[in-house]
């Protein structure tokens, strides 16, 4: 049985530069944030980075605190559970089904017989994709 849940994720725009994620993260382990998940990709000549805290509020008061210029929040969804051929594929057939577009999916199976991916979708879609994956609030 897997484990989904609510989760909210923080996106900031850096130069596309060596050591300039590092200098975020670094920021975020100073004040103690945990995070859940870290992404970074190319955003035209600059680079994005998005973060799943385990603690949005925390982390909210921290990053105002350094004064990094993360946008506003924005929902996903978290997925945990244990590995097994077409795992991921169940949960994107409800979505599918409730006529709900995935805007990206990351997934991986860290090892120990277990898999988890974050999902996210348009934020107008949100309400109705926590209504089909039956995710729980936190």
């Amino acid at each position: 049985m897997d484990t989904i849940r609510k989760v909210e994720y923080f996106s900031i725009v850096v130069p596309d530069r060596p050591g300039q994620t590092f200098k975020v993260l670094q920021t975020l382990v100073s004040a103690g944030i945990n995070l859940i998940a870290c992404n970074g990709f190319p955003r035209g000549r600059r680079a994005q980075i998005d973060v799943v805290p385990d603690d949005a509020r925390r982390f909210n008061s921290a990053v105002k605190k350094a004064g990094l210029a993360f946008e506003p929040k924005k929902s996903g969804f978290l997925i945990q559970g244990e590995d097994r051929p077409g795992a991921l594929a169940g949960h994107l057939d409800k979505l599918a089904t409730a006529d709900i577009n995935v805007t990206a999916i990351e997934a991986l199976t860290p090892g120990g017989g277990r898999w988890a991916a974050i999902l996210w979708v348009k934020s107008a879609d949100v309400q109705r994709a926590g209504r089909a994956l039956r995710a729980k609030a936190k």
